[in-house]
């Protein structure tokens, strides 16, 4: 009873942990600015409102001035960001890129992935390695190859840039990760299927594809919050509105004429919605695709 007792503590403390900070997020976007700076702070609004949300929505229908912003006052919820009209266009460029990294990513990553599985040749291990490996250079560190590459190509301020680059970043784990499901099925399967006369893209595609759904979806959210989170290569490659991404966006309200925190918060809650809500559509895959082969025997 006592060891049940310290497990379900333990499992309240880390849940109030993680979950704290989206919590605060949430509550926080519906309240004024003086309330969020109030001493001491409250979850609960005490005043809620909805100023926030309005000002993404439905700024693009006011003009916003220097006058105007001067005149803005954050404690009372009239300060909108001059960069406020940007967030939803920059959502559905996230939104776009991350998809399309998705689909290309599947259409390489799964093909590699059965062929190293599956057949048998000179170099595997290491080739699978070697992949793996390229993921431990850190971004930064790539930042300059990556530039003078996508500016040769002349698709700077080009939601291509970001395509091409995410690619590179999300296909290695995603083979390895597919890799290791591959393996984990029979080889019995593969064998009946060319006996029957399938090539392997056959093999591949009714035998296979049916059976890996859980790490294809693991592999599809991987790349997608990794498109739909990242901001450096972001901030390097898109220079206007109509490629930038929503880190990029939103980084942009604390460098406004001044700062709201609601605001800002408000934006976050925005960001937070799409990939919480492919998690929970997805998550009966996502734990079983990724720990898939992670035993053997």
């Amino acid at each position: 009873m006592t060891k049940k007792l310290i497990i379900f503590i333990s499992s309240m403390l880390v849940t109030l942990y993680v979950l704290g900070p989206l919590v605060w997020m949430i509550s926080s976007s519906f309240q004024p600015e003086n309330e969020i700076t109030s001493k001491p702070p409250h979850w609960i609004p005490h005043h809620p409102t909805m100023e926030n949300f309005k000002a993404i929505f439905f700024s693009e229908k006011e003009e916003v001035t220097y006058e105007n912003r001067k005149q803005g006052d954050t404690a009372s919820g009239g300060f909108i960001p001059s960069t406020a009209k940007n967030l939803l266009p920059s959502m559905w460029n996230s939104f776009v890129v991350g998809i399309t990294v998705v689909i290309l990513n599947l259409i390489i990553s799964t093909p590699a992935a059965y062929a190293m599985a599956k057949i048998r040749f000179i170099g595997r291990s290491t080739s699978i390695y070697f992949m793996l490996a390229t993921r431990v250079i850190p971004d930064i560190a790539l930042v300059v190859p990556f530039f003078l590459f996508i500016q040769k190509l002349g698709l700077m301020d080009n939601k291509l840039s970001l395509m091409i680059t995410y690619l590179a970043i999300t296909i290695p784990f995603s083979v390895f990760i597919l890799v290791s499901y591959f393996e984990s099925l029979p080889d019995e399967l593969d064998k009946a299927a060319r006996i029957d006369g399938c090539s392997r893209l056959q093999s591949l595609t009714y035998i296979y594809l049916p059976l890996a759904i859980p790490s294809l979806v693991a592999v599809s959210m991987f790349a997608f919050l990794t498109s739909w989170n990242e901001f450096l290569l972001a901030l390097m490659f898109t220079q206007t509105e109509k490629s930038q991404t929503m880190p990029i966006v939103v980084a942009s309200f604390a460098s406004d004429f001044n700062i709201s925190f609601s605001f800002i918060n408000a934006a976050g809650v925005m960001a937070v919605i799409p990939p919480v809500a492919l998690a929970i559509i997805f998550q009966k895959y996502i734990a079983s695709g990724l720990t898939a082969g992670a035993v053997k025997g």
